[in-house]
C-alpha cells in the first residue's frame, strides 16, 4: 500500500535541480518520473554527465535542451552534449546565429513566445525577458498543473515575469548582486551600468521585492540563482531571504556544484511527507528534499 502511494506521488511531481548557476555556467534540470529537459547548457557535457550521475538522474530521461539566450555561460556545453546524446535543442534563430553554434540541423527546433512546447507530459512555455542579448527568453515548465519557472538573466521584474512567477510552485530566481557590493567594487563603471541597467541582472533587493509582493501561497521552493562571484555573497542572500521565506524552502544555487534534487508537488500535496522506501528494486537515487 505504501509503495502504491509512493509511486503515485512520483507521478504527480516534478524533480528539479540546479546543475550549475553563475557567470561560469548555467544548467537547470526539470523532469518528471519519465522525461526531463535541461534549460541551458553552459557547463561542459562531461560536467553535466558527472553531476547528473552523482544525483542519480539518468541521462536517457533528458529529451530536449532549451536555450534562453546566446551568452557563453548558457551555451558553451551545448554542441558536445547534443552531438553525443542526440536530443533536440529548442533555440530561436537569432540566438542560434549570434551564439555562432555549429549544430546538426536535424537536432535544431525553434519556438515562439507564449506557445507551449510539449515534451512528453512536460509543457514548456517560453516568454520574452529583458536582457542584453539578441532574443532572450525565460521558461515555465508545467506538468499536471505543477509549474516551475526559470527566471534568471532578467534586467527587471516586468509584467511577464510577475505573471508567471505568480503561477509557480517552485522557481529559479536570479539574485545576482548586492547593490552596495557592486557600487563599491572594482568593476568599471560601464560594466556596473550594464549589470544594474534594465537589461542586465536582478539585484538581491529586486528579487526579494518580487518574492514578497508576488509569491503565490502554494510556492514551496525558491532557488536563488546566478549569484555574482564578485558582487554578492551566498550567506548574505540566504540571510536576507530567510527573514521573509515563511514556509518556502530557500536554496542557494551554487556556481561550483549541483544542488540536491528537490521534489515539487502541486498545492494539494505539498505538505504530504514522502519517505524513500528501502529496496534495491526501486533503483532510485534522488535526494528527496
Amino acid at each position: 500500500m505504501f509503495l502504491k502511494f509512493y509511486f503515485l506521488c512520483l507521478t504527480m511531481a516534478l524533480f528539479i535541480t540546479s546543475l550549475n548557476s553563475g557567470s561560469n555556467g548555467n544548467c537547470y534540470y526539470i523532469g518528471n518520473s519519465t522525461e526531463a529537459i535541461l534549460v541551458d547548457a553552459g557547463i561542459s557535457c562531461r560536467e553535466i554527465e558527472k553531476r547528473m550521475k552523482k544525483l542519480g538522474l539518468p541521462l536517457e530521461k533528458v529529451k530536449a535542451v532549451f536555450i534562453s539566450h546566446e551568452h557563453t555561460d548558457h551555451i558553451s556545453g551545448l554542441p558536445v552534449f547534443i552531438k553525443k546524446h542526440q536530443v533536440p535543442v529548442y533555440i530561436t534563430p537569432g540566438t542560434l546565429r549570434n551564439g555562432k553554434l555549429k549544430l546538426e540541423k536535424k537536432w535544431i527546433r525553434s519556438f515562439k513566445a507564449h506557445e507551449p512546447v510539449v515534451i512528453g507530459e512536460l509543457a514548456v512555455t517560453p516568454f520574452p525577458k529583458l536582457h542584453d542579448a539578441t532574443d532572450p527568453f525565460s521558461f515555465v515548465i508545467d506538468c499536471k498543473k505543477i509549474k516551475v519557472g526559470v527566471f534568471t538573466d532578467i534586467g527587471t521584474t516586468c509584467e511577464q515575469v510577475i505573471k508567471h512567477f505568480q503561477q509557480c510552485h517552485a522557481a529559479f530566481l536570479e539574485a545576482n548582486y548586492d547593490e552596495k557590493m557592486l557600487e563599491h567594487g572594482g568593476y568599471p563603471y560601464s560594466l556596473k551600468r550594464r549589470i544594474r541597467g534594465g537589461n542586465g541582472h536582478l539585484s538581491n533587493r529586486q528579487a526579494l521585492e518580487l518574492f514578497i509582493a508576488h509569491k503565490p501561497a502554494f510556492m514551496s521552493h525558491l532557488f536563488l540563482s546566478h549569484l555574482s562571484k564578485n558582487n554578492n555573497c551566498p550567506d548574505l542572500v540566504q540571510q536576507l531571504f530567510n527573514e521573509h521565506n515563511g514556509s518556502v524552502k530557500m536554496i542557494i544555487a551554487s556556481r561550483y556544484e549541483e544542488t540536491a534534487v528537490y521534489h515539487i508537488h502541486n498545492s494539494t500535496s505539498n505538505n504530504v511527507p514522502v519517505k524513500r522506501p528501502v529496496g534495491p528494486s526501486l533503483q532510485l537515487a534522488f535526494a528527496f528534499v
